[in-house]
């Protein structure tokens, strides 16, 4: 029995499998390559509480578990990143690992399609260059 309600693109990625192995190649994909140095610059040395951080916010704002807003660490996106110089070359370059990293896990067409256009929107937003 097909169910009429939408899935959500936290489910049409995979889950919290999936969020984990996006957010791990994202954050690789920075350590490891020289395109993406600038990115990796305004990242602290260690990126273990990041990518814990990133995978609770993007599972969440998928339409998966909300334990981001549970986390005694839990912030604004606007004001964690309003310190940061975010200009058009770093949004593009945060999109390009972002979209590489979807594509490197082997995201669904169907979950890139409907997390391509609202990650976008959002590095767009944080923009303040």
């Amino acid at each position: 029995m097909q169910s009429d309600t939408p899935r959500t693109p936290y489910e049409l990625l995979g889950g919290d499998p999936a969020v984990a192995a996006l957010v791990a190649r994202f954050y690789d994909l920075m350590d490891e390559e020289p395109a993406f140095a600038p990115l990796r610059r305004m990242h602290a040395a260690d990126l273990a509480p990041m990518r814990d951080k990133l995978t609770d916010w993007l599972a969440g704002w998928l339409g998966g578990p909300q334990r981001y807003h549970d986390r005694p660490d839990a912030a604004c996106i606007g004001s964690v990143h309003a310190p940061y110089a975010i200009d058009l070359a770093m949004r593009d370059q945060w999109l390009l690992c972002m979209f590489r990293a979807l594509d490197e896990i082997g995201a669904p067409d169907e979950a890139k399609s409907r997390i391509r256009p609202p990650l976008a929107a959002m590095a767009e937003m944080l923009r303040n260059r």
